[in-house]
């Protein structure tokens, strides 16, 4: 298995930005082919001191190997959510692992 996790930090001067991320991912990402998992999702507000909540969108993709990560990282629909969506973030982390 290979996993895709993206975090990002949506403009705050965008009060819409994380709904509108999330909904551009749906729109854009979900359907590419050799996708094992997808999920993508706003922020839960946690009382746990260790959890993250700086960020207001994450992204998970699992694939079944690193070839499938990388056709999708090629694939119009990734190109195309990145030129239409990045104007929602101000910083974006990805942790891809095995």
């Amino acid at each position: 298995m290979f996993s895709h996790v993206v975090i990002w930090w949506t403009k705050p001067d965008l009060p819409n930005a994380a709904d509108d991320l999330v909904a551009g991912a749906q729109k854009y990402l979900r359907s590419i082919p050799n996708t094992f998992h997808f999920h993508v999702g706003k922020m839960v507000p946690s009382s746990r001191p260790v959890v993250e909540q700086s960020y207001q969108v994450a992204l998970n993709v699992v694939f079944a190997d690193k070839q499938g990560h990388d056709e999708y990282q090629a694939h119009p629909s990734h190109l195309e959510f990145a030129k239409q969506c990045s104007p929602l973030w101000a910083r974006l982390v990805v942790y891809d692992f095995e």
